[in-house]
């Protein structure tokens, strides 16, 4: 989009006020014979400041100055470019920092909150960036009082936690040193109770297993399975499509098939007619190992023939 000169706005240099390997002075007027084009040929700045952030580091030991573009200018989102451009005045640092942060007391930038380090955070006190809750020192916290990142809780100093003070990672209960806890004060690992110092055995077809979850999940027999939720679309052709496929599908005669989206029940028919005989009995070795409940659970007639 072409605007008409004269447009206002802000620039970064390096230390030496230099860009894009041209030396600029401060004030200054600089012309180029050249036809404007983004990323192309010109001089870029940005009508909003904090939008300069986007493309350089808030680095104190950069310029940052007023410009007004007087030539032909073009504009594409937030950042313009020009082939005559005017440096008015450098902007000091903390005029700078009042200027993209909606908050007081930041050094970062584009926050909404208050004495901010970080960037984008509409908390307050936070030194790391995203967060929407108070005194995070992490990234993408929602809570208050985060050490770690994607809390959503409250005191937590590990990682994607939703429960509130935790130290471990992957807790939704309160109070966890472990991981991937439900329950609460467990410094054990995925444990739905209280007070836990040993992972618990989990029930496999309803009987206690003498396997913990972890086990579980490192076994070959939960890899196979993982592979079922890939399955939901297959692609039929039309050589394989029954009568009533066809005349529910008539686009079939110009795309030479039509994609099935199926249920759950049909991706592990699917799936378990995938399978080797070897890795059939790997399911069945599971513990516990039912062929009734597991029928009932994947629609999979898994009973050893």
């Amino acid at each position: 989009m072409k605007l008409q000169a004269p447009v206002y706005g802000y620039k970064i240099f390096n230390p030496d006020w230099t860009c894009r390997d041209k030396q600029y002075t401060c004030p200054g007027e600089f012309k180029e014979d050249v036809k404007s084009m983004l990323c192309g040929a010109g001089m870029h700045f940005c009508p909003d400041l904090k939008d300069c952030f986007t493309y350089y580091p808030n680095n104190q030991n950069n310029h940052c100055a007023e410009v007004v573009a007087l030539g032909e200018i073009v504009q594409d989102g937030n950042k313009c470019v020009t082939n005559h451009l005017q440096i008015i005045r450098e902007i000091p640092w903390d005029e700078v920092l009042n200027h993209v942060n909606h908050g007081k007391g930041c050094t970062g930038v584009c926050n909404t909150g208050n004495y901010n380090t970080g960037n984008r955070n509409t908390g307050n006190r936070n030194t790391g960036y995203r967060n929407t809750g108070d005194r995070n020192t992490g990234y993408c916290n929602t809570g208050n009082r985060n050490t770690g990142n994607w809390n959503t809780g409250d005191w937590n100093i590990g990682d994607r936690n939703t429960g509130d003070c935790n130290a471990g990672k992957f807790n939704t209960g309160i109070c966890n040193t472990g991981d991937w806890n439900t329950g609460d004060f467990n410094t054990a690992s995925f444990s739905n109770g209280v007070f836990c110092t040993e992972e618990p055995e989990i029930l496999i077809f309803n009987k206690p297993s003498g396997m913990t979850l972890r086990q579980w999940r490192d076994s070959r027999a939960c890899y196979l399975l993982n592979q079922i939720p890939f399955m939901f679309d297959a692609w039929v052709w039309d050589y394989g499509m029954t009568d009533k496929e066809k005349e529910v599908h008539p686009e079939y005669k110009t795309t030479g098939g039509f994609l099935n989206v199926l249920d759950i029940s049909d991706c592990c028919v699917r799936w378990w007619k995938s399978l080797d005989e070897f890795d059939r009995d790997v399911i069945r070795s599971i513990p516990n190992f039912d062929a009734a409940i597991f029928k009932q659970i994947t629609g999979i007639d898994a009973a050893k023939e």
